[in-house]
């Protein structure tokens, strides 16, 4: 999440403030919304457009890997021509991008459309943090921190449930598209209040957008995530390892580059110096590896309820119920427990989601193909719920405390670029695991396929784990105590 810091203050009166609020987090929503809203359309998809395995992939990685490579270049954006704007203009991208979603014809024509939707969303959610610091005094600005991390976790656990819903009413073939579609009325109702009720804000000094750093970061972090998500379907040839290593490369030229920006005064994109902090250090790939974990266990359960064990996208998406009431009980309770606990309640809150992870990875290892239902996991979500629900609201707070307060707005920018790149390269990274064992798996009829997907889910699930047991031992880097308010 990025935040910066204004050359002034806006004067709001209180009530606009909260509306201002309601109208920043409808647009946050719908943009988390579609990062898992989509999981539970990919069977409808594959069958709709004739979409293989990568495709599905790229749909839910592309979205996200593009939201979080502009969150940097908005928020500078923001600081230098006013953040109302670019709101207005990310969220503008964002809802036309999204009926092109719904209108794609086919795969390719939806890949590219859900890559502009995920530009639009990383363009307009910088603004909303800034907009938190601009519109409130410091003793509500912890409340309205909490209520946006309240969005960030329930607005990715209903995806599932929401999605499912449209499917279910409005059937496999045209329902997948209302997903996106339904963005349009609410994309233009949140323009129309956006113009009236958003603060103009002050403009800032002149910062450099460091192009230069972006086409390196971008090309690396497309070199990496191009062959985990492509490599499984075309049997891993030398170009994609090659491509993975042509990535690292390019991510040491951008540091490089970086470095030598900040020696000549120059502003650069991810400032250098920031790394000097061993706590910030950690929680930056805490936030990597935390969001790969989070949101790649959705698509696993979507991808085997659906394909594997036959049952409706409703059916699929009401197997996170459990995880988004534990979000919201754990969300509502995180900023007091913060303020008591410190660190303890981010440790408490990744310590719930591995066991509750574990429980699930358990379930799928234990349970036979046949009997398997949504109760089985109800128990483990829940649990993983409650502890995402600690975790997300806090953490970036923490991280962000690890550095100068006069660094806020640069580290707060990593750490949003960070998350939306964890759940890119968790979705990369489970698919390549998923896809790869259900293709390997010795399937001779309608019998096999229940159990080669569980098979699949399972060691995917597992996978999952790994990410939130280093994520738990990530945490212990982060200080144990922090103002919140």
């Amino acid at each position: 999440m990025t935040t910066t810091t204004p050359t002034a203050p806006v004067a709001v009166t209180s009530r606009r403030a909260w509306a201002a609020l309601a109208v920043l987090l409808a647009g946050m929503f719908m943009s988390l919304l579609d990062t898992t809203i989509v999981n539970v359309a990919l069977p409808s998809i594959e069958g709709s457009l004739d979409a293989n395995e990568a495709t599905l992939s790229w749909i839910i990685s592309g979205y996200a890997l593009a939201f979080g490579l502009v969150l940097i270049p908005a928020g500078r954006f923001g600081d230098r021509f006013g953040h109302k704007w670019v709101f207005f203009t990310g969220l503008a991208i964002f809802t036309l991008a999204s009926l092109a979603c719904g209108l794609a014809e086919d795969s390719v024509q939806l890949i590219v459309a859900r890559v502009v939707q995920g530009i639009g969303g990383g363009i307009f959610f910088p603004p909303v943090t800034a907009f938190i610091q601009l519109m409130f005094p410091p003793m509500k600005r912890g409340k309205a921190f909490g209520i946006m991390g309240a969005v960030i976790g329930i607005s990715s656990a209903l995806g599932p449930v929401v999605g499912g819903l449209l499917i279910e009413a409005l059937g496999a073939e045209d329902g997948w598209r209302w997903i996106f579609t339904v963005n349009l009325p609410i994309g233009i109702l949140a323009l129309i209040a956006a113009a009236f009720l958003l603060p103009k804000g002050s403009e800032g000094k002149r910062l450099s957008t460091d192009g230069v750093g972006l086409v390196l970061l971008s090309a690396s972090l497309v070199a990496i995530l191009v062959p985990l998500i492509q490599g499984q379907d075309e049997g891993w040839p030398l170009w994609t390892y090659l491509s993975l290593a042509a990535g690292v490369i390019l991510l040491v030229i951008f540091a490089f580059w970086e470095r030598r920006l900040a020696a000549r005064g120059v502003e650069p994109l991810v400032p250098p110096h920031l790394f000097s902090h061993a706590a910030f250090t950690g929680g930056t790939i805490l936030a990597l590896v935390y969001f790969a974990a989070f949101t790649s266990i959705f698509f696993t359960i979507s991808i085997l309820w659906q394909s594997g064990l036959g049952h409706t996208a409703l059916e699929s998406g009401l197997v996170s119920i459990p995880f988004a009431i534990g979000s919201i009980i754990g969300a509502s309770q995180s900023d007091r427990l913060a303020g008591k606990l410190g660190r303890t309640v981010l440790v408490l809150g990744v310590a719930m989601v591995t066991v509750g992870l574990g429980a699930a990875w358990l379930v799928l290892l234990l349970v036979p193909a046949a009997d398997l239902t949504n109760w089985d996991l109800l128990g483990p979500l829940l649990v993983a719920g409650i502890g995402s629900g600690f975790f997300i609201a806090p953490n970036a707070r923490f991280i962000v405390a690890t550095v100068d307060r006069s660094e806020a707005g640069a580290a707060s920018g990593v750490i949003g670029t960070m998350q939306r790149i964890g759940s890119a390269v968790g979705i990369a990274v489970i698919g390549s695991v998923l896809f790869g064992n259900i293709s390997a798996a010795n399937i001779q009829g309608p019998a096999d396929v229940g159990p080669a997907f569980v098979n699949a889910a399972t060691i995917a699930m597992g996978v999952s784990v790994c990410f939130s047991v280093v994520a738990f031992l990530l945490v212990f880097t982060l200080p144990k105590k922090v103002t919140l308010h």
